[in-house]
């Protein structure tokens, strides 16, 4: 049975969300800035989570009704036969997004939630899950806005971003869905060299190896919010997954490079692209940015530099941005330049015109990604 589908992502991947959703021949029945509805039964959320690389949550609508009040919510959730569901001896979360004149407090919601469901399988099962707020179980997701309330099975639980090959994450990393979002937005699909300067624990080139050679990104997931519910068919999930082992491509037609300054930063990154599996399709190197050996043939060169909102940083990056810019205009010539910041003065510093910029959003910060087209001579 097909059921709406919302997968949601940060602010500034829902384009390349829905690209994905797409593309796995899923139609698009709506898409906002923070996520895209679909449809599919239970088998296509699972595939989902294992394909796609910009999602942070898919959540499998299992109810929705209209809602006035908190009395009126436990009734409606608690109508929804849960005991189909969720296991008796399952941990249960609820999580929840509400708008409403009667609510002020989102973990009232939760709790009105979550005593609805188990109120409701203890009367049908005799016994209740235990429930708590860790998403490592059965998560449900409640949305309510404007009287009208959704119900959802978060059949990822824990962030899509948790890949699971990040062992290493060394000083504010990247997220993976938004690394992988900003490798899309730069049209590098395996084909042609991706460089990556400042590649810190590794994520930006180890995303492009899982792009460049067509690897699910969930594979190494040990863990869905969907191996918790009694929707789940463990050989429906192994056929999932060997089909995208069927999918994989053995090599990249280009080379991934990836260096730093720092030796702690590419002992961590070789140590992330070996749990990743992809760490014979990276080569690392101990290196000064602007230092970095590029081979030809032209792509993709990529680097996310301190954003220096901390006292002081902030001057001491600008010669740093300088650099970037003049690495660009003299080493980089036949290649496409990326920078990815949280700071668009510092991004002044780089002295070139971009030719667009990408919006982006990593945590609560607006990002930037600025592309420069990278020409000898007299176009800069």
């Amino acid at each position: 049975m097909k059921n709406t589908i919302l997968v949601t992502a940060p602010r500034g991947l829902s384009t390349f969300l829905k690209s994905e959703i797409e593309e796995a021949g899923y139609p698009v029945h709506w898409a906002g800035p923070s996520g895209v509805e679909t449809e599919g039964d239970f088998n296509d959320a699972m595939r989902m989570n294992l394909l796609f690389r910009t999602a942070h949550h898919v959540l499998y609508r299992v109810g929705k009704f209209k809602c006035d009040s908190p009395d009126e919510l436990y009734t409606q959730v608690n109508r929804i036969p849960w005991e189909t569901m969720i296991p008796v001896d399952e941990y249960l979360s609820v999580v929840s997004n509400a708008v409403h004149p009667s609510i002020r407090d989102t973990r009232f919601v939760n709790m009105k939630s979550k005593d609805a469901i188990v109120d409701r399988i203890m009367a049908r099962k005799g016994r209740r899950p235990d429930s708590g707020p860790d998403r490592t179980g059965a998560v449900i997701s409640v949305f309510w806005r404007e009287g009208i309330c959704s119900v959802y099975l978060d059949t990822s639980g824990e962030p899509l971003s948790k890949r699971g090959y990040r062992r290493i994450p060394l000083h504010a990393p990247m997220q993976e869905t938004l690394a992988a979002g900003v490798i899309l937005a730069s049209g590098w699909n395996g084909n042609g060299n991706f460089i990556n300067p400042m590649c810190g624990s590794g994520t930006l080139a180890i995303e492009a190896a899982l792009i460049g050679l067509n690897r699910a990104p969930g594979i190494l997931r040990d863990n869905y919010g969907f191996f918790h519910t009694l929707l789940f068919n463990n050989e429906n999930w192994k056929v999932l997954k060997q089909n995208a082992f069927s999918e994989q491509k053995k090599q990249i037609n280009g080379k991934i490079l990836a260096t730093d300054i720092s030796i702690e930063a590419i002992e961590a990154a070789k140590k992330n692209a070996k749990v990743a599996g992809v760490e014979s399709h990276i080569e690392f190197a101990v290196s000064d940015f602007a230092e970095t050996s590029l081979p030809s043939g032209g792509g993709v060169v990529m680097i996310n530099p301190e954003y220096g909102f901390r006292l002081g940083d902030q001057k001491d990056l600008e010669e740093t941005y300088r650099g970037i810019g003049n690495f660009f205009k003299n080493r980089c010539q036949g290649y496409k330049g990326y920078v990815f910041t949280g700071n668009t003065a510092l991004a002044g510093k780089i002295g070139l015109k971009s030719k667009r910029k990408f919006l982006f959003q990593s945590g609560k910060l607006d990002c930037r990604l600025y592309e420069y087209e990278l020409y000898a001579g007299s176009k800069f």
